[in-house]
């Protein structure tokens, strides 16, 4: 055996062997007091990598989650504001039904059921004004895609979510056909002979029919009259003209190719073209054109941008113009000519005979204001959710509808006369129905959008914090067993390292 006493290589290993003993001493203690396997990048990168980004994934989820349930109490919130509009407008129709009980009314009734009906309507306008989630506005029109036209026959209808905002240049819209009627024109003038021998006109509509034969008595006017009245005590949804010349004319009230109708006549030509024949009407025609140069579908007369179309997927408009086949004298209004026909559209601009070339003519621009309400329901960029809540006000609701007394919206009800007690209820049972419409949005959205994506969320927190922990989280039992162990090593190493120092000594025996 040989000595050594200026280098101790069995005291240099034990020392070595401790060090390392006290290294994975003090990285067990660290491990077992922070609780994580990971706790700087040295002991695993790209562990560390994984964990970091799940991290990052997590805490985003949890905010979603947090955003996703502040989403649903504003969802509450519109929708308990727009139950109790629900319940006023029940109330107005009410006194409506009472105000239409004319043999019974007298001005004294009918002016308390207007008082009562006006004091509900201020009362929708101050909901709709001041309901609020915070400081955010939720049924003014300020949550909502708003816009406005210019054009003599144009009207923002509505937009979506998707629709972009043009409020400073707005979207052109091109008009290569105009909407038309379904509609029926006879080729035989009426004569006082035809109706006192005893003519039979017939018109089926959507399964309805109605049919007058006329009598001695009876006069050109009275039999288109009384024709008329048929039609509408059947519930038939068309017009009956007779023009300056003498020929009838039946026309659709509705517009577009998804309603038509059939006729009959006794003489040939002064409705079907064979005597006694039913003879099916000319379909009307869907409005064609774009938007800002983009491909828009037609629906009757309202113009919608088709699906994934940019800027204007979902935005719709409503052409008034009417077709060159049309003959409208110049004086003529087009409120006046559809009241000559039972209808009233929106607007007095003056009509005229509208001549479409073939590649199309702008009819004026819509003006977008996208305001809709999004909300960051995901972890990650675009994971984004959105509705609509447009204004509730009594000046937009039911704005459009037809109606013999020429109530532009729900504002203007008046119930004092039994015409306008009768359109009121036409006026408040649309109301209702866009706002039940609404409700019922607001309902879905919340239970299969934000509530569905909450449940989800969840159970993706909870399984990506899983997925984390077993990278970064120490096993505390393993981490106990491996402290054991070191703690062991480190005193067996320290012992040797004792014994190690002996060593050198016995060079002193040698020498004595």
């Amino acid at each position: 055996m040989s000595l050594r006493i200026n280098h101790n290589t069995a005291a240099i290993n034990s020392h070595r062997n401790l060090q390392a003993n006290q290294t994975a001493m003090a990285r067990t203690l660290e491990r077992l007091s922070s609780g994580l396997k990971i706790n700087r990048a040295a002991e695993g990168p790209a562990s560390l990598v994984i964990s970091e980004q799940m991290r990052a994934q997590i805490a985003g989820m949890n905010q979603a989650i947090d955003n996703s349930e502040t989403a649903v109490s504003l969802i509450q919130t519109t929708e308990a504001n727009l139950s109790e509009i629900n319940n006023l407008l029940v109330g107005i129709r009410q006194l409506a039904i009472h105000a239409s009980n004319e043999a019974v009314n007298d001005e004294v009734m009918l002016a308390a059921d207007q008082q009562e009906i006006d004091n509900a309507l201020a009362t929708i306008d101050r909901i709709s004004d001041q309901a609020q989630f915070g400081q955010k506005k939720l049924l003014d029109g300020s949550r909502g895609a708003s816009g406005t036209t210019t054009g003599g026959y144009l009207e923002f209808v509505g937009a979506s979510l998707e629709t972009g905002d043009s409020r400073e240049h707005g979207f052109d819209v091109k008009i290569t056909q105009a909407a038309s009627k379904a509609g029926v024109q006879g080729t035989t003038t009426v004569t006082d002979e035809i109706v006192k021998a005893g003519e039979t006109l017939t018109i089926i509509e959507n399964g309805k029919m109605a049919t007058y034969t006329s009598n001695a008595d009876d006069t050109k006017e009275t039999m288109v009259q009384n024709l008329l009245s048929e039609v509408n005590r059947k519930g038939l949804n068309v017009d009956v003209i007779m023009d300056e010349v003498g020929t009838l004319q039946v026309l659709h009230k509705e517009y577009g190719s998804d309603y038509s109708f059939q006729v009959s006549s006794s003489t040939a030509g002064l409705l079907s073209q064979e005597s006694g024949q039913i003879q099916v009407s000319e379909r009307g025609n869907d409005v064609k054109g774009t938007i800002n140069g983009e491909s828009a579908v037609g629906h009757g007369q309202v113009l919608t941008g088709v699906k994934g179309a940019s800027c204007v997927d979902g935005l719709s408009v409503r052409f008034y113009g009417e077709g060159k086949d049309l003959i409208v004298p110049p004086s003529c209004t087009v409120a006046d000519l559809e009241y000559a026909e039972g209808e009233e559209p929106p607007g007095t601009q003056p009509a005229q005979q509208l001549e479409i070339p073939e590649e199309g003519v702008s009819v004026g621009r819509v003006f977008v204001a996208q305001n809709s309400m999004k909300f960051q329901v995901g972890a990650n960029r675009g994971q984004t959710v959105g509705i609509s809540v447009q204004n509730l006000g009594t000046e937009q609701l039911a704005k459009g509808v037809r109606n013999h007394s020429r109530f532009d919206s729900l504002r203007d009800v008046d119930v004092t006369n039994f015409q306008g007690a009768q359109d009121t209820l036409k006026m408040v049972d649309q109301a209702i129905d866009d706002v039940t419409a609404l409700r019922g949005e607001l309902g879905a959205f919340q239970k299969n959008t934000l509530e569905a994506n909450l449940s989800n969320l969840r159970i993706a927190n909870e399984n990506l914090i899983s997925s984390e922990s077993v990278i970064r989280d120490v096993d505390m039992a393993k981490e106990m067993a491996q402290f054991t162990r070191n703690q062991i090593m480190t005193q067996s190493a320290t012992a040797m390292l004792a014994q190690a120092n002996q060593l050198p000594q016995n060079v002193l025996q040698l020498l004595s």
